[in-house]
């Protein structure tokens, strides 16, 4: 039996193409490398392949990257020696899904030369821009103007794309043939389209990329191309997604559960809440009283078990860059830069150089918002009977109450592992990493209570524990500027068990108005006095407020309660989905972005949702928000 002749390395081997075709019949993922620094991924079986031919003879830095977003890709040398094997992988690939779904279309990207760019340095020659080679009459009209209208939506630095369309263009770069030849494209029901990208995310000098730009063009370019490899499937395939963020990456490489994985580990090593909030607020309380109010009490930060600038190292030694996904991508690197400033707060903390921090991380109150807090501060009455008028609870009996209510949710759900402790390095209510933690001083009035569980328990603990069932870790420690929906989420929570009172809404108000104080450079004693004499708020409450605000050095994230609120109620009538909401821990801006990768296959089912939601009631106030309530119509409503 005579041996058959080995494969030139130039080439990609029968064996990898016929296993290749292999696991694509039968429906499982491919990935491999290829000779000439060649890759291919393909998720699952799927009605389209995207590809790029790196050019011999010039460097392309960056171009191969614009494909890797999609579930399906392939990168090639792009070399003579290479091209008749690489024909035959694309060529049984074709036949293979073209024979599943009815239909196949190869989309071929590849960069233009710097040359035809006019005017370099120029604001045109920085604009985005696209040029559509259709490859013959052939090609289906509605898949075309899918892709122009899709790439014409391209905004990169705040400039549009300008899109070109050759209709009967040759779909292949230049010096290269098309990867399938017409008849073949043709006997395989295959549509070819060519995408040639101005190289906007190269330096035309050195050649080199600018990073910011190419990941910026792969993230529009890969939504651009899932909505025409959608509109492709629906028409000429078997294949029917439900969106075109179904037809996304699915599969996970390594390097995205190692980013994750030390992402949350940096995370976890600290709770910025806790380590920025005073341990010793009674105390500091009976001391600022005994100095009647005119000398700002000393306050007590617990010790930090870290060193920030060793955190900051390991933080930036993680390797996000290296990941394919542009939506996981920007999501790391979103809570990279977060954790960053809270280090560096941290590192400032008890400084004046805090509040910098701060406004960095947490913003500050626009005008709007504080003419809210005032509206708000002005309108509801500065002495309320319900936090008088039935009593109140202590710390412990408080814990109780959230231990039954815990217990009800670990009916449906035996995994849940919260617990409730009773501290007295601390004032008020917090969850931290999904337990209870409650201020040895606290007293909530009766009428309070069930709103406080649902805005603790049914909103941060539930988000934290849906989070922490994700295959990311993330979810569970917060996305970046998860606070403002996290807290519009939990005051929400308060108003639809019928218990977000008078005397709650306007604490809100006043933690703006403090937050705006502040950020004015009002000293702790002035800010006290404005609330208490101006506003009407106790001496006690306004201590509260006061403490809360210029911890650490001044801490804005209190307005976020108010902001949140606002937010989310708009967000409700531009029809959110509220229970999607609880997915985890994350911001306004993450809401379609849970939704793609809920419709990737990429997020499993959630385990829990609010026990509220249950409640007759509830839902009635929710429809009603839906119809769109602005926050004064809520107070109003409150009240009657």
């Amino acid at each position: 039996m005579t041996a058959s002749p080995a494969a030139k390395p130039e080439e990609i081997p029968s064996r990898v193409i016929t296993e290749v075709c292999r696991r694509l019949v039968s429906d499982k993922p491919v990935r491999r490398t290829l000779p000439g620094s060649g890759r291919i991924h393909i998720d699952r079986q799927l009605p389209f392949l995207c590809m790029y031919r790196r050019p011999p003879g010039r460097s392309d830095e960056g171009t191969d990257r614009l494909v890797i977003g999609e579930a399906s890709h392939l990168i090639a040398s792009g070399a003579r020696r290479q091209q008749s094997s690489l024909r035959s992988l694309v060529r049984e690939i074709v036949q293979a899904l073209s024979s599943e779904f009815g239909a196949f279309l190869i989309v071929e990207i590849w960069s233009g030369p710097h040359s035809e760019v006019v005017g370099e340095g120029s604001p045109a020659s920085q604009e985005p821009g696209f040029t559509i080679f259709a490859g013959g009459a052939r090609t289906p009209s509605r898949t075309l103007d899918t892709l122009g209208r899709s790439l014409r939506g391209i905004r990169i630095r705040g400039m549009q794309a300008n899109v070109e369309v050759r209709a009967d263009g040759r779909p292949a770069p230049l010096k290269m043939s098309p990867i399938l030849t017409s008849s073949e494209a043709r006997a395989l029901n295959c549509h070819l389209i060519g995408i040639e990208v101005r190289p906007i995310h190269q330096d035309p000098d050195t050649g080199h990329a600018y990073p910011a730009i190419r990941r910026a063009l792969l993230r529009e370019l890969t939504s651009a191309l899932l909505q025409t490899f959608y509109q492709f499937s629906r028409r000429e395939t078997t294949h029917g997604p439900p969106h075109y963020h179904a037809l996304g990456r699915r599969a996970m490489v390594k390097a995205v559960w190692e980013v994750d994985h030390r992402l949350a580990e940096v995370s976890s090593t600290f709770d910025f809440l806790l380590q920025v909030s005073p341990a010793n607020p009674d105390s500091a309380w009976a001391e600022f009283e005994r100095h009647r109010f005119e000398r700002c009490p000393a306050f007590l930060y617990r010790p930090k078990a870290f060193d920030t600038a060793l955190l900051k190292r390991t933080l930036w030694s993680i390797p996000i860059e290296g990941l394919e996904d542009p939506t996981l991508g920007g999501l790391f690197r979103e809570k990279r830069l977060e954790l960053d400033a809270q280090l560096t707060m941290l590192g400032d903390l008890d400084t004046p150089r805090f509040l910098f921090g701060s406004l960095q991380a947490f913003g500050k109150p626009d005008a709007n918002l504080v003419e809210l807090a005032r509206s708000l501060a002005e309108r509801l009455p500065r002495r309320a009977r319900d936090s008088t008028t039935r009593g109140s609870v202590d710390a412990q009996g408080f814990a109780e109450s959230a231990l039954e209510e815990i217990s009800q949710y670990r009916v449906g759900y035996p995994g849940l592992t919260a617990k409730v402790f009773v501290r007295s390095d601390m004032a008020g209510l917090i969850v931290s990493r999904g337990d209870l933690l409650v201020g040895q001083s606290t007293r909530i009035p009766r009428s309070r209570v069930d709103a406080l569980l649902q805005h603790e328990l049914g909103t941060h603990m539930v988000t934290y524990f849906n989070g922490l069932a994700q295959p990311f870790r993330q979810l569970s420690v917060g996305l970046a500027g998860y606070e403002e929906l996290q807290e519009g989420l939990a005051v929400l929570a308060e108003h639809l068990v019928g218990g977000l009172s008078r005397t709650r809404l306007r604490l809100l108000a006043g933690r703006v108005i403090a937050v705006y104080g502040l950020v004015e450079g009002a000293t702790f004693i002035e800010t006290f006095r404005e609330l208490n004499r101006t506003w009407g708020f106790s001496q006690r409450t306004a201590f509260g407020l006061t403490m809360r605000v210029h911890r650490g050095g001044g801490l804005t994230k209190d307005m976020l309660y108010l902001r949140g609120l606002v937010s989310l109620l708009s967000g409700l009538k531009d029809g959110w989905d509220f229970e999607a909401l609880f997915v985890g821990k994350i911001a306004g801006d993450h809401v379609p972005i849970t939704r793609e990768l809920q419709l990737r296959g990429v997020l499993v089912p959630m385990p829990l949702r609010p026990r509220y939601l249950e409640r007759p009631e509830t839902r009635e106030r929710l429809n009603r928000l839906r119809a769109g309530v602005s926050v004064i119509d809520l107070a109003e409503g409150q009240l009657s």
